[in-house]
């Protein structure tokens, strides 16, 4: 890889809000489940952001803003104290190495077990996920989970605001909605999980309603220009189905437009993908893409910054990636200089705790001071990644 003019803008300041970027490489949430037993982020989890806090922005793994919300074990939350306290550790962590975070919000919605929450799961209707979920004993049958009622509904919007308040107060620039990847939202978004008929179900209005409702409260919570929100047209992952992803998500972004967020964060992009240029078109605040570099392959060599330069070209104003930061606390500089990257190992991605496969990946520096410390077989990502 040669450095050149071309990736020059990668590496040039932007903005989030109103907050300044060094650069336009962001770190995408991705879970790696270890929080305590009771959701609390631990002190290893403010060593591994640290770590990652070059990227021009950070953005957390899910943290959950209620218990019926949980999806595998040992991922954190965001509604106690204890909680609070220990992403508190984690936004002064990454501040005192000058480094921006956002926190992202996410509820599992039908993505859950009563296993890990001690609840039944909830969703917009009674679809089980089609395929099994995580536990302590085990990958268990996914449950059928409880329709929502309005007042389920009402109480969750108020969660995610909650969630947000608590984001902020732990010393976090903004936060992330994740409507994306097969959780609650996003299983309110699609026709194939959602099948309500209320207020909430049927038509796109419908479906868009539960969405635009959380946004508007996490707004109102926090302040617009510290919100964020994630979304993925047409991605199937969890079960998810949308048989019109091209109306979908031209109205949600028409009714949340107006509200003045920080940023739309796009998962699984293809720079010439017809509803990404559509988007760009219609959304005039900033956008954040994550490129598709295929979940089942190694990290290409160049770490996607091929892909990161062409969607910048095709209008991104940011571009999230995830394995590579997760295998290289030290990214941006490598893509910089064009220094070779670790690749991602199977041994302690998600499920296993501790420090190996998370926050023992070396620097630059530290590879060549010694070179066995290199890691040395690619591998995949695992599936709670995301």
């Amino acid at each position: 890889m040669t450095h050149s003019a071309e990736a020059d803008s990668l590496f040039a300041p932007a903005r989030v809000g109103s907050l300044e970027l060094p650069n336009r490489l962001v770190m995408a949430p991705m879970t790696r489940n270890r929080a305590e037993d009771d959701g609390t982020p631990p002190p290893l989890m403010a060593e591994y952001y640290a770590q990652r806090a070059s990227a021009g922005l950070i953005v957390t793994e899910a943290a959950i803003p209620a218990q019926v919300g949980i999806t595998t074990p040992n991922v954190a939350g965001i509604y106690t104290e204890s909680q609070v306290a220990g992403w508190r550790g984690i936004a002064e962590a990454v501040h005192a190495a000058g480094g921006r975070i956002f926190m992202q919000i996410e509820h599992g919605g039908r993505v859950g077990h009563r296993d890990n929450s001690g609840l039944d799961p909830i969703a917009p209707s009674p679809i089980a996920l089609p395929e099994g979920i995580h536990t302590p004993s085990g990958r268990q049958d996914s449950p059928v989970p409880i329709e929502m009622t309005a007042e389920d509904i009402r109480t969750a919007v108020a969660q995610f605001a909650a969630a947000a308040r608590n984001g902020v107060r732990a010393g976090f620039s903004g936060v992330e909605v994740h409507a994306a990847n097969g959780y609650l939202l996003h299983q309110f978004l699609a026709d194939g999980t959602n099948r309500r008929t209320d207020g909430y179900g049927g038509s796109v209005a419908n479906r868009i309603r539960f969405v635009v409702e959380v946004v508007r409260a996490v707004a109102d919570a926090v302040g617009a220009e510290r919100v964020g929100i994630r979304i993925s047209p047409g991605n199937r992952v969890n079960g998810i189905s949308e048989s019109d992803t091209d109306v979908l998500y031209p109205a949600l972004i028409d009714a949340i437009a107006p509200l003045g967020m920080a940023y739309v964060h796009t998962v699984y992009t293809e720079p010439d993908a017809p509803w990404f240029t559509a988007l760009r078109r219609q959304w005039k605040g900033t956008l954040i893409a994550n490129p598709v570099l295929g979940r089942t392959l190694p990290i290409p060599e160049d770490g996607g910054l091929s892909k990161a330069r062409r969607l910048i070209e095709a209008g991104a104003d940011l571009v999230s990636l995830g394995r590579a930061f997760l295998a290289n606390p030290d990214l941006v500089e490598r893509l910089r200089i064009g220094a070779p990257l670790n690749p991602v190992r199977e041994e302690g991605l998600e499920y296993t705790g501790g420090p190996d496969g998370y926050t023992d990946y070396p620097t630059l520096a530290a590879s060549e001071a010694s070179p066995s410390r290199s890691a040395s077989a690619a591998s995949t990502l695992g599936s709670a990644l995301r």
